[in-house]
């Protein structure tokens, strides 16, 4: 039997900076050198990568990209979980916080080099209400932030910091009960961290201990950080050593329930749902095979 050589491309042309037309060329060039069959199609709307991915494992594609943010790529891996169908990522949006947790390049022409030199992986994802995570999902004050971003039409981490600083005197810290492999804990928090892999975005690590591979999601509690401390809490985040902050409770755990007296915002891989009172969230291990690059040994 010969072997499978089919590539399916799914490319969200509006993510990050926009697309530029030679992409397409370079990816039809590559994937001829390399021998492989490639279909590109473009997705015209919310949930249609999805569709893109279903139909690349009804057409048993050995390989689908998602060319796009964290966005896209969740929309993608919807359409792929739980298949045989290997999933790539050429990152493409403002964050792009699974890509760089992968060490994945975020410069076009390197990431499309996964074709040719890569290692596939059996990675974990999670549910959160029955939607599907492969990143971090957060409640409390990401969850809001997150619901405002982008609606201006302008997103980035300049965009994000200048959000954050506007809303964040506002947001007060929640109490909260959560429920970890059937163990209660309560605390207060500012940001409830769902995390399966290590960083939200632009290497703001918030899970820095985070594998993908361990069949665990790390749960990150963040208090309300005073102004006066905020500048070497921001520096914890970004060096990966935000779990030796005084602010910060981490746990590890599988099924995670949270219940609150009123509905809370959140977001899933960054993309805002609306607000809830009530949260059952699990592991699905070794749920999505995923192209990463070769000789990564910490994933």
């Amino acid at each position: 039997m010969s072997e499978n050589k089919k590539v399916f491309f799914i490319i969200n042309k509006y993510s990050g900076t926009g697309f530029r037309p030679e992409i397409e060329g370079r990816i039809i060039d590559r994937c001829s050198e390399l021998g492989f069959e490639c279909t590109i199609e473009f997705t015209q709307s919310r949930g249609h990568a999805t569709e893109l991915a279903q139909q690349a494992v009804r057409e048993n594609f050995k390989i689908a990209f998602a060319m796009g943010g964290d966005g896209t790529v969740n929309e993608v891996a919807r359409g792929l979980v739980h298949t045989n169908t290997i999933m790539g990522i050429l990152p493409k949006g403002s964050g792009n916080g699974l890509a760089r947790h992968f060490k994945i390049p975020l410069q076009f022409r390197r990431a499309l080099e996964l074709l040719a030199k890569h290692q596939v992986i059996s990675m974990d994802t999670f549910t959160v209400n029955d939607h599907l995570s492969l990143n971090v999902s957060g409640i409390g004050f990401d969850g809001h932030v997150a619901g405002l971003f982008g609606n201006n039409g302008k997103r980035g981490l300049a965009g994000y910091v200048k959000l954050v600083m506007k809303e964040f005197t506002s947001f007060k810290e929640f109490p909260v009960e959560v429920m970890i492999d059937g163990k209660a804990f309560r605390t207060s928090a500012f940001i409830l961290a769902i995390a399966n892999a290590s960083q939200f975005g632009n290497n703001a690590r918030v899970a820095p201990a985070a594998s993908v591979c361990d069949q665990q999601l790390d749960i990150c509690s963040i208090k309300k950080v005073p102004f006066t401390h905020a500048i070497g809490f921001g520096i914890k985040m970004f060096s990966g050593n935000i779990d030796k902050s005084a602010f910060v409770e981490m746990r590890k755990g599988q099924k995670i329930n949270i219940e609150f007296s009123t509905p809370m915002p959140f977001h899933i891989d960054g993309e805002p749902l609306p607000p809830s009172s009530s949260f059952e969230i699990a592991i699905q291990p070794c749920s999505l095979q995923m192209l990463i690059p070769s000789g990564l040994s910490s994933y």
